[in-house]
């Protein structure tokens, strides 16, 4: 047994000496601090903790056992896959996937104990009769299509479908929501109008004895802005990992940024005026500098946008990306910053001194949203857990 923990120990620094320096440092104190502050907002709704898409970059299985340590009682996936990766990680909370399914993909959902999203009576009665077959009973969340044009019932056809889905055995409805288009957006007036349909469905369920323990419709702008929204359950997303989701929402709700991104400078090189960067020859030198090549490009999420358009930090100050991002490298001027040496640290996204490089810097510049920046880091960016 001493052998074999040797072993390991050995092999896991080797793998960590083979590693390149280039990580998304993740601050689970940050994810932590946020959930908390969520659920003392929306108290005594729950909250579901949506960790879809690797929890935005972030990690699933760390973000998931951080944000239910914090007060967050379930959690939400977009993908049949992404819940039975929680599963498998021995998380037992409630999970609901969001983005529909497939006929071939019902046994598995029932397998792994995973809450459908419903929108089709025809569906509904599938996963039933699967359910009897499996002696189990499946969980489901009916979605309302309010406004969105995405998945979902529309409201004036949804009440005779939800009623008959609920009379089918071994189906049992936990829930029903909708999602709002633009609760981000300064003016609320399309929200709200989302709202009106939904309540009124609501209602006339309630008037049918058919009640929901879960009626949700808060995503993270509602959160922030539109407290009547709340209702039992609400489903916090990019506010969870510290950032708002748009210029048009408030900060109402104090939030910590969980990511930051680092690499080390590769090689450093002195060149002439007149030297041209990277492919295409769109950056010349105008005069001599100095030339940093750091390990990360557009493979790692670093958008050939940020070409010649970007700056990093080095020591604390700010220099320009120059040329054109390379699919596993870019290049930085140095100016006439001295000695700086082979395997500094350098900070993408976060601080690093009195400066710092924000989310809303990079969106500024990809004319993007917080969403895409941290989704768009790589797998093949190791995550650092802090």
């Amino acid at each position: 047994m001493e052998n074999s923990d040797s072993t390991k120990v050995v092999l896991e620094k080797q793998n960590d000496e083979a590693r390149r320096p280039t990580f998304a440092e993740i601050d689970l104190n940050a994810i932590r601090h946020n959930v908390r502050r969520i659920y003392m907002r929306v108290h005594p709704a729950e909250v579901m903790a949506v960790v879809k898409a690797d929890a935005y970059g972030h990690g699933a299985i760390p973000v998931a056992q951080t944000a239910l340590s914090a007060g967050a009682s379930q959690l939400g996936v977009a993908l049949l896959e992404e819940g039975i990766e929680l599963r498998r990680a021995h998380i037992a909370a409630p999970i609901l996937v969001f983005g529909g399914f497939f006929e071939k993909q019902i046994d598995s959902f029932i397998a792994h104990n995973l809450q459908f999203t419903l929108y089709d009576v025809r569906l509904a009665e599938i996963v039933s009769r699967r359910a009897q077959a499996l002696g189990r009973k499946a969980q489901a969340h009916v979605k309302i299509d309010t406004g969105m044009g995405r998945v979902g019932l529309l409201p004036h056809e949804a009440t005779e479908a939800i009623l008959a889905m609920a009379k089918l055995p071994n189906l049992e409805l936990v829930g029903i929501y909708t999602h709002f288009a633009s609760s981000d957006s300064r003016d609320k007036s399309y929200a709200n109008q989302q709202l009106e349909p939904f309540q009124s469905l609501v209602q006339q369920l309630t008037n049918d004895d058919l009640r929901f323990k879960y009626l949700h419709t808060a995503n993270s702008g509602a959160i922030l802005d539109l407290p009547q929204s709340y209702f039992t359950l609400v489903r916090p997303g990019v506010m969870m990992y510290g950032y708002y989701p748009s210029a048009g929402t408030s900060e109402s709700i104090p939030l910590e940024p969980a990511m930051s991104l680092r690499t080390r400078i590769l090689l450093v090189k002195r060149v002439p005026g007149g030297t041209f960067i990277s492919y295409g020859q769109t950056f010349k030198t105008r005069r001599a500098t100095t030339i940093a090549t750091l390990p990360i490009g557009y493979a790692d999420g670093i958008s050939r946008r940020l070409s010649n358009n970007f700056e990093v930090l080095v020591r604390g100050r700010r220099c320009l990306l120059v040329g054109r991002v390379c699919m596993d490298q870019i290049m930085i001027d140095l100016g006439d910053m001295q000695d700086v040496q082979i395997g500094e640290e350098v900070v993408l996204l976060g601080k690093q001194g009195d400066e710092e490089i924000s989310i809303y810097e990079w969106c500024r510049r990809l004319e993007s949203i917080p969403y895409e920046v941290t989704c768009g880091i790589s797998r093949r960016v190791a995550r650092v857990y802090v």
